[in-house]
This record gives C-alpha cells, sequence and structure tokens, in this order.
C-alpha cells in the first residue's frame, strides 16, 4: 500500500511514520495520497469517501453509511457498538469549571465561590463544586536548611531550634517519603536536562543525582551530584530553569501590603472618576430641556473636562497572521507545560490562564503563577512579510509569543492589574482584557461575558490599560453576546476601535490592537457550534473601517491617530475562535471568513498536533506510540515546571489527567471513514489499530490513572481526581 494512503493493518501502522501515515491536503484543502497513481478529482473529503468506497469494493464489502450528525463516522471493522453516544460533554464546565480545593493554592479558589464566608453563604451548584484533589506531600517535612546541602554540611536553620521540620537526612529518606521512582528510566528529567536538580533530596529521583562517599575519618556522607557547568540549586521553588516572568516573593509581598506605588494609574484613576461624575452631571443637565438656564448649565459643564494626566506611550508593534495559529487562554489545561508542548508543535502565539485582576494587584501567590512562561514562549513567532499585512516598524526579532489574560469588573482594578504586569515582568507580547467568561460568577460580578452589555464601561477600561500600559499593546476577547438571540459584538467593536461618539473627539481611539471574537453568546454556551457567519460579518465591519475613518474625517470626528492601534492598513487585527479542529477548519476560516487568524482551544486539548497540521496543510495520522510520546513529554516538562518531589509530581498528574479528559475523545484518522473530523462529533464504542490505541481512546477515569502510573507511578495515597465532565471520581486506596 502506498505510504500517503490510509493503512487499515494495525500492524502496518506501528510500523510506519507519522508523515507516511498522513493524509496531505494542500493548503486550500485539496487533497492528494503520496505515491497514489489514481488521483481522485473533486473535494478533499469527497475524494477521500470514493477513495475509500474503492477500496472497500475491491474487497467485496458494502458502501460505508452516509455520515450522522453528531456523531463520529468510525470504520464499521473498528465498531464494538453502532450506537450513538449517550450524552454530549459539557465542555463550558470543562473549560472552565475550577476546584474548590486547589493544591496548587493552597486554599479555595476565588473563581468559585460568592466571595461570602460563614453560613449566609449560599451553597454553590453545579457539578465541580466538590472537586478536590486530596494531598500528596511526604510523610514528614524535611527542612530547606537540609533539603539542598550535603548531609554533613547543612545550612543554617533560620527558625533554629523552634523549628518542626525534620533536620535527620537519613530519617527523612528512610521513613518520611515514598521509595525513589524507576520509571523515566530511574532519572531525574530536570538532573538530566540542567545538571542541576531544584528539588534537592526530596526529589523521587534522588538516587540519580546523589551518591554516599567514605570521608577520611571513616564517616559515610550523602552528598547531591551537580554538574560543574550548572548553577548553584536556588532554594526558591520559583527559580526554576528555563521558567520565565518569575515575581519575586518581595514583590508580591510589597503588593499585598499596599507598598506599590502605582504611578500611572493612580492619577490616571482620580482623572477618570472626575470625568466621569461629570459626564453624567452633562447628560443629566441634557435631559432636564432646552431652556437656557440648562443650556447654560452644560455650557459650565463642558468648560471642566480636562484632558487625561497621562497619554498612551508608543506600543510595540504585533502581528497576526496567516502563519500564526494562536493557543487560546485555557482555565487549568492552558498551564505552562502544557503550553511549552503546543508551541513546540507550532503554536506561534500563546496565552497564560485567565488570571483575576484583583488577586493580581493584592499580590496573591496563585493568580502570580499564572504568568510564568518557557523560554520557548518568549522567541519571535513565525513571520512571513507580505504586501500591506504587516505594520510599519513591525520588528519580528522583538516579538515574541506569550501574552497574558486577565478579568476584572473595574477600570481601576484592570488599570492597576494593567500596571503590576508590565512593571513585574519583563515578557509580555501583550495584556488581554477577558470580555466572554461565561462563568456565573465572574459574569454575575460584572467581568467576564458581563461586560459585553456595559459598552462605556469596557470602553473605559481598555482606554485605561492603554495608558497604563508602556510599550505592551492591550487587546481583547469577546464573546457575541450575552442573548442568543442578541448579538452585540459588532458594536463594541465599532467602539473598541473608534470609540463612542462621546469620547472618540476629546479623547481619540480606545487604542485596542487585536480583538478575539468567539462565535458563541454566553446564553449558547457549546450547545450549538461556533457561529462563523457572524465572525464573518464582524471581520466585513473590520474591514470597511477605512471606508468609516473617511467618513469620520469628513464630519471632522475622526480619532486622534496617536490613540489609534499601530496596525496594518490602519485597523485592529481581528481573530476568530470557535470549534477549529483541524487545518482545513484553519484555512477556511482565514480564507472565507476574512479573519487574521485562528485561536484554537478545545482543538488543541484533543490533539496539540493540531498546529503542525496547520503548519504542513495536512492531517497526520498518529500513531498511538507518537502520542504516549507527547503523554511523557507532559510529564517531562511538569516536573520541570512544578518540581520532581512529591508535591511536583502531584501537580502533574493532577494535569495531566485533566488533559487526559480531553485527549481520549481523538478519533484516529485512519479509523474514520469520513473527513474532515468534526470536534463536536462524539465517536460510538470502537476498539483501536492496537492496545495502546484502544487505551488512549477509553473515557474511564481509571485508564486514565493507568496511563499516568507509566510516567509517575503509583498515585500518593491520599491523591483524589474527579473529572470535570463527570460526576465518578477517583480515589487510591492506601498502598501497602
Amino acid at each position: 500500500m502506498a505510504g500517503g494512503e490510509l493503512v487499515e493493518d494495525s500492524k502496518a501502522i506501528e510500523a510506519t511514520t507519522s508523515s507516511e501515515n498522513s493524509l496531505k491536503h494542500a493548503v486550500n484543502g485539496d487533497a492528494h495520497v503520496e505515491a497514489s497513481s489514481d488521483i481522485v478529482e473533486g473535494p478533499a473529503s469527497k475524494r477521500q469517501k470514493l477513495a475509500h468506497e474503492e477500496m472497500k469494493r475491491e474487497n467485496g464489502e458494502t458502501k460505508p453509511k452516509e455520515r450522522a450528525r453528531g456523531v463520529a463516522p468510525i470504520k464499521a471493522e473498528y465498531l464494538i457498538s453502532s450506537e450513538a453516544p449517550a450524552k454530549v460533554v459539557d465542555d463550558d464546565a470543562a473549560e472552565a469549571g475550577i476546584a474548590t480545593e486547589d493544591p496548587v493554592n493552597g486554599k479555595p479558589d476565588p473563581r468559585d465561590g460568592d466571595g461570602k464566608k460563614g453560613k449566609n453563604r449560599k451553597k454553590q451548584g453545579g457539578q465541580n463544586q466538590n472537586r478536590s484533589y486530596g494531598h500528596f506531600e511526604d510523610a514528614i517535612k524535611l527542612c530547606n536548611s537540609v533539603t539542598y546541602s550535603n548531609e554533613f554540611s547543612p545550612k543554617p536553620c533560620k527558625f533554629g531550634e523552634r523549628c518542626n521540620m525534620c533536620h535527620d537526612l537519613r530519617k527523612y529518606l528512610k521513613e518520611g517519603r515514598r521509595e525513589d521512582l524507576d520509571t523515566l528510566d530511574g532519572k531525574c528529567p530536570v538532573f538530566e536536562k540542567y545538571g542541576r536538580c531544584t528539588a534537592g533530596w526530596k526529589c523521587r529521583f534522588v538516587k540519580s543525582h546523589s551518591k554516599e562517599v567514605e570521608r577520611e575519618d571513616g564517616r559515610k556522607e550523602l552528598i547531591l551530584l551537580q554538574n560543574s557547568d550548572s548553577t548553584e540549586t536556588d532554594e526558591d521553588p520559583d527559580q526554576r530553569p528555563g521558567i520565565v516572568n518569575v515575581v519575586s516573593t518581595d514583590t508580591k509581598w510589597d503588593l499585598a501590603r499596599r507598598k506599590v506605588n502605582f504611578e500611572k494609574s493612580d492619577p490616571y484613576i482620580k482623572w477618570l472618576e472626575k470625568e466621569t461624575d461629570l459626564t453624567r452631571k452633562f447628560h443629566n443637565a441634557r435631559k432636564a430641556g432646552a431652556d437656557e438656564a440648562g443650556a447654560g448649565d452644560k455650557e459650565d459643564i463642558r468648560a471642566q473636562f480636562v484632558d487625561p494626566p497621562l497619554k498612551p506611550s508608543e506600543k510595540r508593534k504585533i502581528y497576526f497572521g496567516r502563519e500564526t495559529p494562536v493557543l487560546a487562554p485555557l482555565t487549568t489545561q492552558g498551564n505552562l507545560p502544557f503550553r511549552r508542548l503546543c508551541v513546540e508543535l507550532g503554536a506561534q502565539v500563546t496565552y497564560s490562564e485567565m488570571a483575576m485582576g484583583m488577586p493580581l494587584v493584592q499580590g496573591q501567590k496563585g493568580e502570580w503563577a499564572l504568568m510564568k512562561a518557557h523560554e520557548s514562549e518568549i522567541t519571535p513567532p513565525r513571520f512571513t512579510p507580505g504586501k500591506g499585512t504587516v505594520v510599519k516598524g513591525y520588528d519580528n526579532a522583538k516579538d515574541l509569543k506569550f501574552g497574558a489574560q486577565i478579568s476584572g469588573n473595574q477600570p481601576w482594578v484592570v488599570m492597576k492589574t494593567t500596571e503590576a504586569l508590565t512593571k513585574f515582568l519583563p515578557h509580555l507580547r501583550v495584556v488581554d482584557l477577558n470580555c466572554g467568561c461565561p462563568i456565573d460568577l465572574v459574569y454575575k460580578a460584572g467581568a467576564g461575558s458581563g461586560l459585553l452589555d456595559t459598552p462605556s464601561k469596557l470602553e473605559k477600561m481598555v482606554r485605561g490599560m492603554n495608558v497604563v500600559s508602556g510599550e505592551v499593546p492591550i487587546t481583547a476577547k469577546l464573546r457575541m453576546g450575552v442573548r442568543d438571540d442578541k448579538p452585540t459584538a459588532d458594536k463594541l467593536i465599532e467602539r473598541l476601535a473608534f470609540g463612542g461618539h462621546d469620547t472618540r473627539e476629546r479623547l481619540g481611539a480606545p487604542g485596542c490592537a487585536a480583538i478575539t471574537l468567539h462565535g458563541r453568546s454566553r446564553q449558547q454556551r457549546y450547545t450549538k457550534s461556533a457561529n462563523w457567519s457572524y465572525i464573518a460579518e464582524c471581520s466585513a465591519l473590520i474591514k470597511s473601517y477605512k471606508d468609516k475613518k473617511d467618513e469620520l474625517t469628513d464630519t471632522a470626528k475622526e480619532a486622534d491617530p496617536s490613540t489609534q492601534a499601530n496596525t496594518a492598513d490602519e485597523k485592529v487585527y481581528f481573530i476568530g475562535n470557535g470549534d477549529c479542529y483541524s487545518h482545513v477548519d484553519y484555512f477556511d476560516h482565514v480564507d472565507n471568513a476574512g479573519v487574521d487568524t485562528v485561536m484554537v482551544a478545545r482543538g488543541a486539548m484533543v490533539k496539540p498536533w493540531i498546529f503542525e497540521e496547520i503548519e504542513k496543510g495536512q492531517y497526520l495520522d498518529k500513531s498511538a506510540s507518537e502520542r504516549l510520546g507527547y503523554i511523557e513529554k507532559f510529564v517531562r516538562y511538569g516536573l520541570e515546571a512544578w518540581g520532581s518531589d512529591e508535591m511536583g509530581l502531584g501537580f502533574t498528574r493532577r494535569f495531566l489527567l485533566e488533559w487526559l479528559s480531553f485527549t481520549h475523545r481523538y478519533v484516529p484518522i485512519g479509523l474514520l471513514e469520513h473527513l474532515p473530523p468534526s470536534l463536536n462529533d462524539r465517536p460510538p464504542r470502537y476498539s483501536g489499530r492496537n492496545d495502546l490505541e484502544t487505551l488512549l481512546a477509553s473515557d474511564n477515569y481509571k485508564d486514565w490513572i493507568k496511563i499516568s502510573e507509566m510516567f509517575l507511578g503509583p498515585a500518593h495515597p491520599s491523591f483524589k481526581f474527579q473529572p470535570k465532565h463527570k460526576s465518578n471520581s477517583y480515589e487510591i486506596e492506601a498502598e501497602g
């Protein structure tokens, strides 16, 4: 069989490489099969279907069934049951739900409660209300004065005799921890890569970078190994090799104690308060009537308006294009190891998980941890110069991939948050304002999608963020609207591009450099497919802004050029988002919806190599062993980011299981009768081309645990796991 054709035999699948198993597709969606003598003309999906039918007819098999809506078209030979899936997964809960007890932060997540305390607090609804991961830590806690030192030369303990931690290294190694792991060849992945381990004696692979030596006096000492060219191990667990945007503990303490001077935000907020008050008075006077007294009041109020104390700084130029697919900001799953894997597979722009503005301003450790990025994320995105697509003065060498996304419900909150981020984080592409989060708590507080119905406040937020952000551009992510039958994004996009009618003339444009539109309303959630027709309408609206700009000029109401986003063709960049699951979807949206690029969310969680498919312009039929290799990479990246000690293993296992709750939904290309695959299709029960492929397709959380144990060993006795979109849970029995 030709290398590019679909291989139905499982042994042949395992023997061939991923590129040989790929269905080759050109960027425009036209497909071809490598080394095939018969090329079937027609659309890609039709040609694939015809080729498969011809193959079946030669073998005397029957024609494939017609494609059923919402059901993945699995080939008959792989089906266990032809019954359609019982129900559709609640992806809104899967992407947005947060555990109420989050061991990463060590306290309830502020996104999951209503902020009330005591017996009057309402019981939280929803299936994720009691998600807990248990606890995973050593039985005996080793003092940091011993953790990073050789046995005979511990560092002074700052707590002295008051310290309640263990200082006896041999007792800790014998009684206080679980035995070393033999997974990953028994070698610490952090030590293997960097020549030192940031977990010290707490590492679950410590035997691979320690030894016992006999001294001249006959005593035997346990010592930690470290490569001569590696730097000293830092006791600060936040300082890990390869990780950037690490904010010091002192800075977070200063924020918590309100010792940080917001020299840009504070004067602007005072001006904004006065401006808002005068605007209210002006509108009240205008409503009072057209008598002479009312007219005089209006003029008096108008005279009190003053220019803001600060103007936006010149922004660093950015670029979004056909060659820059974007990884969406993903709650929980948008963690650093997953983003690192996606960048390796071709993602050109990444975002932090959505961070809450107020906790950042208050210096909360858990929220600032979301701002960490891997060094691969601060490299420039892919860039192909083209006529009329690039901003004048754009320097790709100064661009980077990683941006931060924040949420807030008041202008002063997002302004101070933006100033803090741009002040303390040296590597930021943009600061993105979330205006689409559908979670009830966020919405009811007036943040996220709650901003869609408050255009004036949203404009003030973006305008203020633009003033205090220095050289870092400001962007926004929207949904179509709050309700299904009332899309409002088109009006919001115009406001973000030019400003409202009452502010445009005096203050210019808000300065939004890029807008992302998710083609769903808040009410809709994930019950229907994304509305790319509406996205296309909004894209056409943005393309008409040059004409709109000319109209504004004719009426002497053109926005101040210094406040406009410095982008190509005097317009903001426009990114579409929703249901992108293949390179065919991606290029169809770019070509037919007219977006600059596409933001990929669930599609990347199910198959992160979607970015590789986009880059190569073809489907990639990844073998089960290749997919398992990506899981191993995630584990290694997780141990590098969170540590190879018991806590780090627990975090890595937790986030791996969260990811596996999505990856099991991937149906290999070689098992499908029809292309392209659909993100919203759910497969009937089927078996893979080998046992490993079948295991990876399991929706049983116990199988996900088995997969995690291949690389992380048995889970901690106190570890718990409950899938976000499942009611069942996992709690390991105590091991003997």
